[in-house]
């Protein structure tokens, strides 16, 4: 929302107007926490909202008599594994310096980072299982690396306390859509600033400062000390330093705003059309220079026509065709798939040499980054080989030719294969360039493998699957894919048109009825004899 448009919508206030309103949050932040036995979780991701609001929660509680300060304070950070270093680097140490600030004050807080489920974090959906980049059609990344991790949290807090009150700084001068979306959530308000969660039951919203303007929020960052020993004017140097001025809330649930241009958001973000905060620190700081390699990464994700990097057929090996309108233009044409294994190994490469190249020319204090963690790599490799079929093992090898190491993978019995490089190499020689063949080959033989020490049961059912998905070429699978529509729509006609002729058989088979007779004044002062008069007369 822009300066006049928050001027025109949100009136400013005097500084003494300010303190007033900071002074009664006090008084209502301290009523809500003593009349109950409900627990606060407050979404903290580090940016100037979420600041505030915890700030205003801490002195509040922290004014309090000790032996009132019996409700614990849940201090939630979600962190999606892809988020802005610079950013992830200021959290880690607030949260550090929080959980010590906590401890000395007697202060019932406890902050927390939590993170996406290991099969669900961005590279192994995106170089694990071949996702392609998100975009408004397919946005899978906000429900897996946000939504899910914070509303676990949240669920194991109502299990075990029965309700909850989060805490989130959302405001409505952020802008126009929030504001709209704030608005629309009125009807489950309960007081001020107060609302009753309808996604999540045994839960309730409190927005302490849904109408604060964003030059309040600075100014009151800027008078109001950190109580857990941050200071605020390096949160100010980082958001000097970038054009986007948004940040990125606790997403709870799919009704809550995402990102979008937000500065504290995901580096690989593809939601949007450049990132502009990413661009701007490296432009405007000669010490974030070693970003730009990040930086590059999400701008080739970013690709407006990326079919040629993408397997035509859907993740699950069957070819299914779209019906397209543009411009009145109707074409069907087929729905592409996850990155084929050779861009699945290319990112891999990628996001390796830039995790590589950052270490070694970043500032001392971000030269321990991990771009993608041991973890994802592993997970990673168990899917290329275990789901992909890709047996030649290719993720150990990638690691070493990038980083001179050796990959230690932690799965147990990860190295035990009766397949591996060799036979991939060899393989490769007998299908003579043939990609489908290879790939039934492949999926062929480490079907038979994996049920080499398994219960034979199944097994055909998982060979059957391997020959509906690879052993057509990638002409014949699409045309294959039109006959079966064209199959399919000739039978929809037909049953169509068998019914039309039911209906007009039933219709003529109905009895003929008769006109009813208009009637005339003849006619009623003369009315015809009925049959059965006629037949008494005559006879």
């Amino acid at each position: 929302m822009t300066d006049n448009q928050q001027m025109s919508l949100f009136p400013p206030r005097t500084v003494a107007e300010l303190v007033e309103d900071i002074e009664q949050l006090t008084q209502e932040i301290q009523e809500l926490y003593c009349e109950d036995n409900i627990p606060f979780v407050i979404g903290w991701s580090g940016g100037k909202d979420s600041t505030v609001v915890l700030q205003l929660v801490w002195n509040a509680i922290a004014a309090l008599p000790p032996e009132k300060r019996t409700k614990t304070i849940h201090v939630i950070t979600n962190d999606t594994l892809v988020e802005n270093p610079i950013v992830t680097a200021w959290v880690r140490k607030s949260l550090d310096r929080m959980k010590i600030a906590a401890q000395k004050q007697g202060m019932p807080i406890q902050p927390h980072l939590t993170y996406p489920a290991i099969q669900d974090t961005f590279w192994v959906c995106l170089i694990g299982k071949g996702y392609p980049a998100p975009r408004n059609r397919f946005r899978w990344c906000t429900e897996r690396l946000k939504i899910k991790p914070a509303d676990s949290f949240i669920r194991e807090v109502i299990r075990t306390n029965g309700e909850v009150i989060l805490v989130l700084g959302t405001r409505k001068a952020e802008s126009v859509k929030r504001a709209a979306n704030m608005a629309k959530h009125r009807e489950w308000r309960v007081r001020d600033r107060l609302n009753t969660n309808p996604s999540r039951p045994n839960s309730l919203i409190y927005l302490p400062i849904e109408d604060w303007r964003t030059d309040e929020v600075w100014l009151y960052l800027m008078q109001w000390q950190n109580p857990w020993g941050n200071n605020n004017k390096d949160l100010f140097s980082m958001y000097r330093g970038a054009t986007a001025d948004n940040e990125c809330p606790l997403v709870i649930d799919t009704s809550t705003p995402s990102c979008g241009d937000s500065r504290f958001g995901c580096w690989v973000c593809t939601m949007v059309n450049k990132d502009k905060s990413m661009e701007a620190m490296i432009q405007n700081d000669e010490e974030k220079e070693w970003m730009q390699p990040l930086l590059d990464i999400r701008n080739d994700l970013d690709i407006k026509d990326d079919h040629d990097k993408r397997d035509f057929r859907r993740i699950y090996g069957k070819v299914e065709l779209f019906e397209r309108n543009v411009d009145g233009e109707i074409s069907v044409k087929p729905i592409h798939g996850p990155y084929t294994k050779y861009w699945r190994e290319h990112w891999l490469r990628r996001v390796l040499e830039a995790q590589t190249h950052v270490r070694n020319t970043a500032p001392p204090e971000m030269r321990d980054i991990t771009l993608i963690t041991p973890e994802e790599l592993s997970e990673i490799r168990r899917i290329w080989l275990e789901e992909k079929h890709e047996f030649d093992d290719s993720l150990p090898r990638i690691y070493e030719d990038i980083t001179s190491e050796p990959f230690q993978d932690s799965r147990p019995s990860a190295e035990r294969k009766l397949l591996g490089s060799d036979e991939w190499t060899v393989l490769e020689e007998i299908c003579d360039q043939d990609e489908m063949h290879l790939e039934l080959m492949a999926k062929l033989l480490d079907t038979e493998r994996q049920y080499h020490t398994k219960s034979r049961r199944g097994i055909y059912e998982a060979l059957e699957k391997c020959f509906n998905s690879s052993s057509r070429s990638r002409e014949d699978a699409i045309d294959h894919a039109y006959y079966q529509r064209h199959l399919k729509n000739t039978v929809q006609d037909i049953k169509q048109d068998l019914s039309d002729v039911h209906e007009l058989r039933q219709a003529w088979d109905k009895p003929k009825q008769e006109k009813p007779k208009q009637l005339s004044w003849a006619s009623l002062k003369f009315p015809e004899p009925d049959s059965e008069d006629t037949e008494d007369v005559d006879g």
